[in-house]
């Protein structure tokens, strides 16, 4: 790794979604030898720091600064030095900015290591008993109804499972608008995965709309659904 300067070496490194033991050897062997560390929230990744016993220097990376942290970013690479890039949770690039910086390095000939581990979108599929050979991911759902609406009108034919991340503002919202396109559709609904509230509810979107409407909930939100069925 840091011993291999020449090789010019961005790491994209996946860390724990809540839980923090759930950080892989390899992830804290990579944060303990890279030169910088990129992170969407520098307060974030240093609690993870301090929780491994690392000191590194921070540098922010998020959506608004993204364009301009990038050339800083490449210009470090190009004078050697090794970089990781970290999310405040899951894995980079998976509705957090990386694939700009992860192209700009390919295009420059500097060699792209992925270091996975947690993903919520993974740990989602894995506990929903619903069918992941084929899933459509779609990130955050649009924030304006109209838009929101007129989006989950066009999942409605689609056959694969879908996967979407929602906050805790929108939810139930979002969960109304399901009950009116598609009120039968199996579900699973996981609100803090991994963290010590975690939770996972499965059952019609009628159901679950209905349970959530009548309660004060708070989190970070993943919602499966299955696919229409074609038969």
């Amino acid at each position: 790794m840091a011993s291999q300067k020449s090789r010019k070496m961005l790491y994209i490194v996946a860390t724990p979604i809540g839980n923090l033991n759930d950080i892989t050897f390899r992830a804290v062997e990579v944060l303990k030898n890279v030169d910088v560390v990129l992170c969407e929230d520098t307060r974030e990744t240093l609690k993870l720091l301090n929780h491994l016993g690392i000191k590194k220097r921070l540098v922010s990376y998020y959506r608004d600064n993204e364009r301009v942290r990038l050339k800083e970013a490449i210009s470090m690479l190009g004078e050697g030095k090794e970089i990781a890039l970290v999310c405040d949770r899951g894995t980079p690039g998976i509705s957090d900015p990386a694939y700009l910086l992860v192209r700009e390095a390919l295009k420059k000939g500097i060699s792209v290591i992925p270091v996975p581990g947690p993903s919520a979108l993974v740990a989602s599929l894995s506990v929903c008993g619903l069918p992941a050979d084929r899933v459509c991911f779609c990130g955050f759902l649009p924030r304006k109804e109209g838009k929101k609406r007129k989006f989950l009108e066009s999942l409605k034919e689609r056959d694969e499972t879908v996967v979407f991340y929602e906050s805790v503002h929108r939810v139930n919202e979002t969960l109304e608008i399901m009950n009116e396109i598609f009120p039968e559709r199996e579900m699973t609904i996981c609100r803090e995965l991994t963290k010590k509230f975690e939770e996972i509810r499965t059952g019609t979107v009628r159901k679950i709309f209905l349970e959530y409407r009548e309660r004060d909930i708070k989190g970070e939100f993943v919602v499966v659904v299955k696919g229409a069925d074609k038969s």
